[in-house]
């Protein structure tokens, strides 16, 4: 007898497809449908932000086409976080509104293919590029904002070609030149291979994402030349469609493209989902998988922000949105009351003061301080970080030492409030936080964000130094420190404190400031973004 080939088993996955009673839809009073999206909106971003599991992934898509209209699609650590997630998308006022069309239940694996030694000695048996290459297939992210195209497949037991009856080498050479068609798609797609072998009627789910769906035909039409699939490949049904945020479920419902890109008023309660999934090198070694390299790498570099300006405010981290560089997206600042960003920048353009322009530059930050050890806290960081850079919103996460102070500041800048935000929350559990900028004070924290030339950052922190002698004497002032970057000695955030707002203006009116700012143009890399934390 033939010897099936060993398996490791990740995450199990559940592709939900539901249709939109459209007359239903049209017919239900306006009550029942805002209570539906609302409800609807909850459950989704509930489950991107994995809050119902301790791992996992989930997303939302349109489906084009007669055979659905979205498709949820989950990936967790067991089958009853699953069936946990079926059930409670039932009690939401949107569940009366679809009909489910189908459904797939699979698990991610990766099989014998891959490497004798993983299987026969374990992980540590096998280089770190090949672990963390199973370790993606296995717990695999899902892509954002990309078209995705759904199938199922078995291989085929026919009395001519029956895969089953070939022997293992024979399987592994037509698997490896499946996969080297595969690798010209690198960089254009990126696959997720699941087995459904007594779990539904095919044998795996493929479910491949691209920027251009006219990457996913091409793949699937080529491969449709190989022997692999030619002589052996059965399939299903195929589903398209394209990821789209729970935000704008109220959009796919009136009729509207998406993702429509916008910014939303507030942010969803909760946190980033951790995202988990990495992206190794080499073909694809499953006995369903055929499309070579992981396609979608996302590599270093996310920093557009310079200097790492950035900007928040200082509400609760589950509060409203965290405000921003630029223009608040509705209005005044968070605080109700106090000025909006749009006014102290324009007092500080009077005074030739850089704080960002209204359109174009505008960032949002989370500052939160910790007395932790900053060795761990940036363990925990760097953590954090990998997983917000899955996010094309996110600019920049690090941490900042204090010099004067015995506590660390944490920035994450992102390119939207809500975000910047739901950011706040994740970073809220960080170790040893103590308060979250803009609590300690009237007036809040006023932030300045440098990137200073390698030449002379010895004399930038001496100058700040009798700054700082001058910020002391200054009325209304609580506190500065000079924070810098543990992984970039040139990149700094200082952090001041005031009563009120009047206080620091009359800092920025004063002949030693300006002074100060003269002398800087001379040093700093790029210009200073000067940030209020109201």
């Amino acid at each position: 007898m033939v010897e099936a080939p060993q398996t490791a088993e990740g995450w199990f996955s559940l592709h939900d497809f539901r249709s939109i009673d459209w007359d239903a839809w049209r017919e239900a009073p306006e009550s029942e449908r805002e209570r539906a999206i609302e409800e609807g909106e909850a459950f989704l971003k509930h489950r991107e932000l994995v809050a119902d599991a301790d791992d996992g992934e989930s997303a939302l898509f349109s489906v084009l086409g007669h055979k659905a209209d979205l498709l949820f699609l989950h990936f967790r650590p067991s089958l009853d976080d699953l069936s946990a997630i079926e059930r409670r998308f039932e009690d939401t006022a949107l569940a009366k509104f679809t009909e489910r069309e189908t459904s797939y239940v699979s698990v991610t694996e990766v099989s014998g293919y891959v490497s004798d030694d993983y299987f026969e000695e374990g992980a540590d048996a096998v280089d770190e590029g090949l672990r963390r290459y199973i370790e993606g297939k296995l717990k695999p992210e899902i892509p954002d904002e990309e078209y995705v195209s759904f199938y199922p497949m078995s291989k085929r037991r026919g009395e001519e070609h029956n895969w089953y009856d070939l022997d293992f080498e024979e399987r592994a050479e037509l698997m490896a030149g499946h996969g080297e068609v595969g690798k010209e798609y690198a960089g254009k797609i990126k696959q997720v291979i699941a087995s459904s072998v007594g779990f539904d009627d095919h044998e795996w789910g493929v479910t491949l994402f691209g920027a251009d769906p006219t990457d996913i035909k091409d793949i699937v039409y080529e491969m449709r030349f190989d022997p692999a699939s030619s002589r052996y490949g059965e399939f299903g049904d195929f589903y398209v469609g394209r990821r789209f945020p729970p935000r704008d479920l109220d959009a796919f419902l009136g009729g509207e493209s998406v993702p429509t890109g916008r910014v939303p008023e507030q942010d969803s309660a909760g946190h980033p989902h951790d995202e988990r999934g990495h992206h190794g090198e080499g073909g694809q070694h499953s006995e369903g998988g055929h499309h070579g390299d992981d396609a979608h790498g996302r590599g270093e570099g996310h920093d557009r922000s310079g200097a790492g300006g950035g900007s928040a405010h200082g509400d609760h981290p589950h509060g409203d949105d965290a405000g921003g560089e630029g223009d608040h997206p509705h209005g005044d600042d968070a605080g109700g009351d106090g000025p909006s960003d749009e006014d102290i920048r324009g007092e500080l353009a009077d005074l030739d003061i850089y704080a960002g322009k209204p359109h174009g530059e505008d960032v949002y930050a989370t500052v939160l301080y910790s007395e932790a050890d900053v060795d761990e806290l940036f363990d925990e960081v760097e953590g954090l970080r990998g997983n917000f850079d899955h996010y094309g919103t996110h600019v920049k996460t690090a941490v900042y030492e204090g010099r004067h102070t015995d506590r660390a500041a944490v920035v994450s800048v992102w390119d939207t409030a809500s975000a910047a935000e739901t950011a706040a929350g994740f970073l809220s559990e960080l170790p040893d936080i103590v308060a979250r900028a803009g609590e300690e004070s009237g007036f809040g924290t006023m932030g300045m964000f440098y990137t200073v030339k390698p030449d002379y950052q010895s004399e930038f922190v001496e100058t700040f130094d009798d700054v700082g002698e001058l910020l002391g004497e200054m009325d209304g002032h609580v506190e500065t420190d000079l924070m810098v970057n543990v992984e970039d000695e040139n990149d700094m955030f200082i952090a001041s404190q005031w009563n009120a707002k009047e206080d620091a203006m009359a800092f920025f009116r004063s002949d030693e400031f300006s002074e100060t700012v003269q002398w800087g143009r001379d040093v700093l890399a790029d210009r200073p973004r000067h940030v209020f934390l109201a």
